[in-house]
């Protein structure tokens, strides 16, 4: 327990009430404290100053001017990371905890005298004289009362973050309840009218539902086609094409403090832990991450997608848990995957097959990166798509990627295209203006050809996007690449054409991918395509196509399964692999002559001599003869052939 008092000291407690010690002695009043996210740094005031000061002893406190007057109250939440300042220059401020300035209020009329976080870190609450305010956590206003209280001096949050009480200048205590909570999907917009009601409005025809609850209602969300909603004691899932009879089922703990939905299934949080329900209400999986502190995840930290369950650690911030959705074990070889940087945001791709899944992940950098959930046999590869990224969103039906990038909204139509071909990635992006949202601007979803963004001033605005990249994503999911490819022809748009050469290249469709390669003049790639369509067996192709999208491990794996080791051993000459080369050659006792011959060759049009002692061991009992090699080359070519010939049969 920390406490703080006019006498300028900051002490610290046992739950017993030992002193442990006095933290910080200065000669101004402390008016009010905070325990930092991790409890290993504590922020106090001093005057106009703010201070955070860690809990290690040699480490330097960080300090900012933070108010014109007095500062008053503060609070630092743990879920978000953000500090709240009030003071008697009758503003309210938000800060990160670099003390970076995020949001500042309005003068209001009185000092501001309590300012507090909700729990879920998504609302805050803000108390002056005869002043209630609540705010998000942006800053902007959704409510003002005017209760006749005199100056409200704390409030306190219950811990499921739908009511407030506020202790009052005039003696008594003030009791809120958060209600009208709006929630829009589609056509379908759901309010928390009241504690245990809320009103369903399809905004085509204006046909209104009441839903009515036994039990408070504590948690909602509306997306993929299903209202959930949970209440102190259950949780309802209502589909929108039918509202009278919803699944319910109990739930163990009633604090339940996120929902976050996916097509087929949905995560609820409580806490206990994670939890993934089916929407016919059954439990599918509760992941399991040691020491996690459920009741600081949010939607920046916790993504679900149908086959997967990607959650940011609060303990180490690089780390990544990924697990099975259905059965929640750990994916892969069952290590977390860790990044090089702190993870600020977390979003799994919605469609396409499991071993594709990609996870978008925004770092401390604010650089933006995909990555393999999936990783078969090797560690997952990671591609950086963009920098400055402050805000991003996946879309609903396609797996298109939105971001807010500097002054820019940009999506990536097929961010697939960077383990294909990198340099004709930026031909699949659309990049937009992004002036026109204002500062600090947020995207809340991206449905459809729409993404929704909420600006500073809490305002939302709605901005489309091209229709054609998604139709192009359904007809390649279905391999209609003949459709793909007539529809590049109408709209005659470069971006699609590169899309549908990444997504040709990806899926190995060569005849695709050399008419969109040659419609956005890439002749190099057209060349190297036709070159690949003459080679005659498939698993050979499938190999020159993973060496074209820039995986070489890969196109080894698939040629030694399919026991063409001459073709591995010549692609690993191709790319100047020479001690791979021979290594191959030797453990499959074939070859070892024609690796030396080439060896040779390339260190003698350099003028250079051997100095590799493997290779100088090998050349001492191995003749190099030309004309016998040539031979066997055409032999094994002959080989290919014929094997290529009976398979086709």
């Amino acid at each position: 327990m920390a406490t703080a008092g006019e006498d300028g000291q900051v002490r610290i407690w046992s739950r017993s009430g030992m002193l442990r010690s006095t933290m910080v002695q200065q000669g101004t009043p402390v008016y009010s404290l905070a325990w930092g996210p991790d409890s290993d740094q504590i922020l106090y005031t001093s005057g106009r100053q703010l201070i955070i000061k860690p809990l290690q002893a040699n480490a330097k406190p960080i300090q900012w001017k933070g108010h014109e007057g007095v500062i008053l109250k503060v609070d630092w939440n743990a879920v978000n990371n953000l500090i709240l300042s009030g003071g008697e220059d009758c503003r309210y401020k938000v800060w990160d905890s670099y003390g970076r300035l995020m949001f500042t209020s309005q003068v209001h009329d009185y000092p501001i005298t309590s300012v507090s976080w909700a729990p879920d870190g998504e609302l805050f609450a803000v108390g002056s004289f005869n002043t209630l305010r609540l705010c998000d956590k942006t800053g902007w206003s959704y409510a003002l009362e005017k209760p006749n209280t005199g100056s409200v001096f704390n409030i306190a949050w219950s811990s499921d973050g739908t009511q407030i009480a506020g202790a009052c200048g005039n003696g008594h205590v003030i009791f809120g309840h958060v209600i009208e909570r709006r929630l829009e999907w589609k056509n379908y917009e759901a309010t928390v009218t009241d504690r245990k009601s809320i009103q369903v409005r399809n905004v085509m025809d204006d046909a209104r539902e009441k839903l009515d609850f036994r039990d408070r209602i504590i948690k909602t969300s509306l997306a993929f086609g299903h209202l959930v909603v949970a209440t102190t004691s259950q949780c309802y899932v209502y589909s929108t094409k039918n509202w009278n009879t919803p699944m319910i089922f109990d739930l163990k703990e009633g604090t339940v403090t996120l929902i976050v939905q996916t097509e087929k299934h949905f995560a609820l949080v409580d806490s206990s832990g994670i939890q993934v329900y089916s929407y016919e209400g059954r439990m599918q999986a509760a992941p399991k991450v040691p020491g996690l502190r459920p009741d600081v995840l949010n939607v920046q930290t916790l993504a679900i997608s149908n086959d997967a369950v990607a959650i940011r650690d609060k303990k180490d911030e690089k780390v990544v848990h990924l697990f099975d959705a259905t059965s929640g074990k750990p994916l892969g070889d069952g290590k977390p995957f860790v990044h090089k940087m702190e993870v600020m945001e977390v979003a799994l791709d919605q469609c396409g097959p499991a071993p594709e899944r990609r996870l978008a992940l925004v770092d401390k950098n604010r650089d933006l990166y995909l990555a393999q959930v999936r990783a078969v046999g090797g560690a997952r590869k990671v591609i950086k798509l963009g920098t400055m990224v402050h805000s991003m969103s996946w879309n609903d039906e396609t797996n298109m990627l939105s971001a807010l990038q500097d002054t820019k909204l940009v999506v990536y139509y097929f961010p697939n295209a960077v383990y294909v071909d990198k340099d004709i990635l930026p031909k699949t992006v659309m990049e937009k203006d992004a002036t026109e949202f204002g500062k600090n601007p947020q995207i809340v979803n991206f449905l459809g050809n729409h993404v929704i963004i909420r600006r500073a001033d809490g305002s939302l605005v709605s901005t489309g996007v091209s229709p054609y990249p998604s139709m192009l994503h359904s007809y390649v999911s279905n391999s209609r690449w003949d459709d793909a490819v007539r529809l590049c022809r109408f709209v005659k748009d470069e971006a699609l054409w590169a899309c549908l050469a990444a997504m040709a290249a990806y899926a190995k469709d060569l005849n695709t991918a050399e008419v969109a390669y040659a419609a956005i003049d890439e002749v190099d790639k057209v060349q190297y395509i036709l070159h690949i369509k003459e080679i005659p067996s498939k698993e050979a192709r499938n190999a020159e196509m993973a060496l074209f999208c820039g995986s070489p491990q890969d196109a080894e794996g698939i040629l030694l399964q399919s026991g063409l080791v001459f073709r591995a051993i010549q692609m690993n000459i191709n790319l100047y692999n020479w001690d791979r080369a021979l290594e191959l050659a030797v453990k499959h006792k074939t070859h070892v002559d024609t690796v030396l011959a080439f060896r040779q060759k390339y260190l003698e049009k350099f003028s250079r001599s051997e100095k590799n002692k493997r290779f100088l061991q090998y050349a001492e009992g191995v003749e190099v003869d030309w004309q016998k090699i040539e031979a066997k080359i055409e032999m094994e070519q002959q080989k290919e052939r014929e094997k290529a010939a009976t398979a086709r049969r």
